[in-house]
């Protein structure tokens, strides 16, 4: 169940509203500049996984966005489901150069693929990012600056950017503070900004894969009921590309619905919680339309 129509027209005349990912017109992208000039050695090691299935048109750019930033103790592995369109020559170069690891194969899809990449890498922090996205400037830094100093935060997560498939930028989601309410009713969480602790990671069994589109969505929701303390940061940590041939929207309506609904009848039993949660996701939702109009043309 969606937010209805009218509800967005009240929210953002405009059409915006989180979940809307082309807001306005294609213009240049414009990325946070780092906050911190140099890494810290002190930092804990953050692992990325990479699960792909024929994006050669996209894999370099999402690789270089991690590898660029030059994080000093990062871990990253590409898990490829089989491509035949030149995704794994792409990784295979980089793989050579000893930047990352890459393993090829078949697989049981995307949840198949996060795990058997989470299950190759033992790092502090991990994360997933798909291969169509970016991480921005800055990000892995500014994730492990904020892991150090808050020993007791489990999980972490920031704004996004939305980018069409030339890398313009065509919407922003600025996310408020975060609501455990508000994603009892639906996951805003910007999946490729999310970064967690290992620890939390196997607490918890990793990615159910009997997910194919909500995964991240369970994935928080399992998180929160293990006792998990989340932190949303106040800053633009990843880039979500929106294009014709991606998942999110090719599968919303077959696969994703029938996976919200899923999870909304486990973690939401009753009338009183639904209603609950619905007023959480729409205070939620109010509250980021003057965040995102002060981001707008910063």
């Amino acid at each position: 169940m969606g937010i209805p129509r009218t509800v967005k027209r009240l929210l953002m005349p405009a059409g915006l509203v989180l979940g809307s990912f082309e807001q306005h017109e294609p213009e240049p992208a414009r990325m946070p500049e780092p906050l911190w000039a140099e890494p810290d050695e002190t930092l804990p090691t953050i692992g990325v996984v990479m699960p792909t299935m024929n994006q050669a048109t996209f894999i370099a750019r999402s690789i270089d966005s991690v590898l660029d930033q030059d994080y000093p103790r990062l871990t990253m592995t590409v898990q490829d489901g089989g491509s035949t369109d030149g995704t794994v020559d792409i990784v295979r170069a980089y793989a050579e150069s000893g930047r990352l690891t890459v393993e090829s194969g078949p697989d049981d899809g995307q949840s198949d693929a996060i795990n058997r990449g989470m299950a190759r890498i033992d790092t502090d922090i991990v994360a997933w990012l798909n291969s169509d996205d970016l991480s921005l400037p800055g990000a892995l830094v500014t994730v492990g600056r904020y892991f150090r100093d808050h020993p007791d935060v489990d999980v972490v997560y920031g704004h996004r950017i939305v980018l069409d498939d030339r890398a313009r930028e065509v919407g922003r989601w600025v996310l408020p503070r975060h609501s455990r309410g508000a994603y009892q009713w639906r996951c805003y969480i910007t999946q490729e900004t999310m970064f967690w602790r290992r620890s939390l990671h196997e607490r918890i069994g990793g990615i159910d894969d009997s997910f194919q589109f909500a995964m991240d969505w369970d994935l928080v929701c399992r998180m929160a009921d293990a006792g998990a303390r989340f932190e949303r940061l106040p800053r633009f940590l990843g880039g979500f590309t929106t294009h014709a041939a991606q998942k999110s929207l090719a599968w919303r309506e077959s696969i994703g619905e029938p996976e919200f609904d899923r999870i909304r009848r486990r973690t939401l039993p009753t009338r009183r919680a639904r209603v609950t949660a619905m007023v959480g996701g729409a205070r939620y939702l109010v509250a980021s339309v003057p965040m995102y109009w002060r981001h707008r043309h910063d």
